[in-house]
């Protein structure tokens, strides 16, 4: 089964950027939807941005579009998240996962209902 685990995270003061990284392996299907999530203390996971690798179709929160930015590297099974312009309220646990996915990125690729494959998480924290 497919497994994705998460690297890169670390401290960062604000307007700093950091890239993410979720490398994956034990593919079960030709194309996947991989999707970064965060938790911060007390709130709910909620979906930061998606890719498809079928087409590289993507989709972002609000809240990071024109910070974030979300790509693959299919020779390294990797999906990166780079992150600039990083906020305080950016800090969070960050977690990437997969699920078989055959069309184009959706909405649908933001809800953490739609992943049954989740990393461990890594810690992201923007302070000064």
């Amino acid at each position: 089964q497919l497994q994705v685990a998460e690297s890169g995270g670390g401290l960062v003061q604000p307007g700093g950027s950091l890239r993410l990284s979720c490398k994956a392996s034990g593919f079960t299907a030709n194309f996947y939807a991989i999707g970064w999530f965060r938790q911060a203390p007390g709130k709910e996971r909620e979906g930061v941005s998606c890719i498809s690798t079928r087409d590289r179709t993507t989709y972002y929160a609000d809240s990071v579009k024109g910070r974030f930015t979300i790509s693959r590297d299919n020779a390294r099974n990797t999906v990166y998240l780079q992150m600039n312009s990083l906020k305080p309220e950016d800090t969070a646990v960050y977690y990437c996962a997969g699920q078989p996915w055959f069309g184009s990125m959706n909405v649908r690729g933001l809800d953490k209902r739609t992943y049954s494959y989740w990393g461990q998480g890594t810690q992201v924290s923007v302070s000064s």
